[in-house]
């Protein structure tokens, strides 16, 4: 793994302030010039990661006032990926809410007779998995590989490859999060694959791409308590 960059660190250091201090939703967090100087790296770096944050939902700045937490990470999640890998993984949300969303267009538009099948078998497979108590993390990843497939472009299968170690370690702690929680919850979640699912069978493009967004964002946000 690459070293990684001044704001991954800041982005991961600011997140154990929230951790480490107790600091609560609603809490402000420390100046820019002070993170800065807690650091050891320019505020232009803190800002970078204090926008990553804010994209990731962790916090949300009030103009002239600073930036405020606006969530706090599980520690179930801390168990499925060290802090420092925390700003990387998190960060392939926004490479997949382009990637698979288009995918999921263009598998309803494509898809062949094949290909549904092959699909349906794939989320009957999660379907069972997660109504167990198996980990559902290799049914899932299935699943968005075989929708991945249906594109008719081998180039949305390996650039979904590229991203498995972040994809898997988000896929894991997402349904373990989720299964600590009322069961509603992991309901909610086969319905999201559902919804993906009955729309590339119905060929409709704009609702198979919506449906995966939607999917994607309802994910991230399972991720926080």
């Amino acid at each position: 793994m690459t070293e990684p960059r001044l704001a991954d660190k800041a982005y991961s250091g600011i997140v154990e302030i929230i951790k480490t201090d107790g600091l609560e939703i609603g809490d402000r967090l420390p100046a820019e010039s002070r993170l800065a100087e807690m650091f050891g790296i320019s505020r232009t770096i803190v800002r970078e990661a204090l926008a990553r944050l804010a994209s990731d939902g962790f916090i949300e700045a009030r103009r002239g006032a600073g930036s405020f937490v606006k969530s706090r990470p599980s520690d179930r999640l801390m168990t499925f990926m060290p802090m420092a890998e925390l700003s990387a993984t998190l960060g392939s949300y926004e490479v997949r809410f382009v990637l698979e969303a288009e995918a999921a267009r263009l598998a309803a538009a494509r898809r062949s007779v094949e290909d549904m099948a092959s699909i349906q078998a794939a989320l009957d497979q999660l379907r069972t998995a997660l109504l167990s108590s198996a980990p559902a993390d290799a049914e899932d990843m299935e699943l968005h590989r075989r929708i991945a497939a249906a594109t008719a472009n081998p180039a949305f299968g390996l650039a979904f490859e590229a991203l498995f170690g972040e994809v898997e370690r988000i896929m894991r702690a997402g349904v373990d999060i989720s299964r600590s929680r009322p069961p509603e919850v992991i309901g909610a979640m086969m319905r999201e694959h559902e919804m993906i699912v009955e729309a590339i069978r119905a060929q409709d493009c704009d609702a198979a791409a919506l449906a995966m967004r939607w999917h994607l964002s309802e994910g991230r946000k399972r991720l926080m308590p």
